[in-house]
């Protein structure tokens, strides 16, 4: 199945790969934690507390759950240790859900072009994001057009070429020091111009704390909204997921700076922090859309909440 598609073997199997490190670092923890215990008591819940907590799920999300976990413990009087592993899956499905992470489509392709503005720091993988998406959105027969609107680190502009004719779709570029705003204009009227589904904008990945970070994102938006008033549609956050409680820092910075709309969280594949993307999405209400589960185009995936947990869980 294509990028947009049902989720298939090909696809879970690459998940459960990639998430291989978190499961087997957490249900490893979660078992030495309950050996020899029959039942779901205070000390086993105040051990999976911990264990959350160092899977990187973060404190506020940690005491959620634990929260929700003791209140079904206390309306069930009894619970064995072999219902905790559902129970929690099925909380941790539920938080997902209601922030709006693993939705079926990522994108409102009735809005065309579909205007997407990239952010995230240097080397969280933002441009490499970018190149996936472009080429499997034209896999899924999506006309895509890239804007490069990091003009100011070396070989931005060149890294997202590379990836423009790796995916076979347009780019829009001006000179290494350029105005981005400038690039993202050019590159949303041409889109418009050539009958494009989605414009994909990279932007330059400055230091999370710099002000100017600010400036330069309200600047993108306002001159594109010359040309589409309810553009971007989309702000996409990019995150390391390897960097744990660093990718909070990150989007903590950023949704002060601007707008997020989406989260992409990407290098889970070489983690074992990949109980980041719960903690994430639930502590900024902002649906995770998209995770990086290894090096190739096609580990690139639309997040699937159901598919995410299974594979989290060990379960198909």
């Amino acid at each position: 199945m294509g990028f947009l598609g049902l989720f298939s073997k090909e696809k879970k199997e690459h998940l459960d790969k990639g998430l291989q490190k978190t499961k087997e670092s957490f249900f490893g923890k979660l078992s030495r934690a309950v050996i020899g215990r029959s039942k779901v008591d205070g000390e086993v819940l105040d051990n999976l507390e911990e264990i959350l907590i160092s899977s990187d799920v973060g404190v506020d999300t940690t005491l959620k759950i634990i929260e929700r976990i003791e209140k079904r413990v206390s309306q069930d009087k009894y619970m064995n240790i072999g219902e905790l592993n559902l129970i929690l899956r099925e909380e941790v499905e539920a938080l997902l859900e209601e922030n709006g992470s693993g939705e079926d489509i990522p994108f409102d392709f009735s809005k065309k072009p579909y205007v997407v503005l990239v952010v995230g720091v240097n080397g969280v993988g933002k441009t490499t994001t970018i190149g996936k998406l472009a080429a499997q959105l034209k896999n899924d027969g999506k006309k895509v057009c890239l804007a490069a609107g990091d003009t100011f680190r070396a070989a931005a502009v060149e890294q997202l070429t590379i990836w423009s004719e790796r995916a076979g779709v347009p780019i829009i570029k001006q000179k290494q020091g350029s105005d981005p705003a400038s690039v993202a204009f050019d590159a949303v009227k041409s889109a418009v111009a050539n009958d494009i589904d989605v414009v994909l904008i990279d932007t330059a990945g400055r230091l999370h704390n710099k002000v100017n970070l600010m400036n330069e994102l309200s600047k993108i938006s306002k001159v594109i909204r010359k040309i589409i008033p309810d553009a971007p549609h989309e702000v996409l956050l990019v995150l390391d997921g390897s960097t744990g409680q660093n990718a909070f820092q990150q989007a903590k910075e950023f949704t002060k700076a601007t707008e997020v709309t989406a989260l992409a969280l990407t290098k889970l594949d070489g983690t074992a922090k990949g109980g980041v993307v719960i903690g994430i999405s639930d502590q900024f209400k902002i649906p995770v859309k998209f995770i990086g589960v290894g090096e190739g185009i096609e580990d690139l995936q639309v997040f699937d909440k159901k598919e995410f947990v299974a594979s989290l869980f060990g379960q198909n």
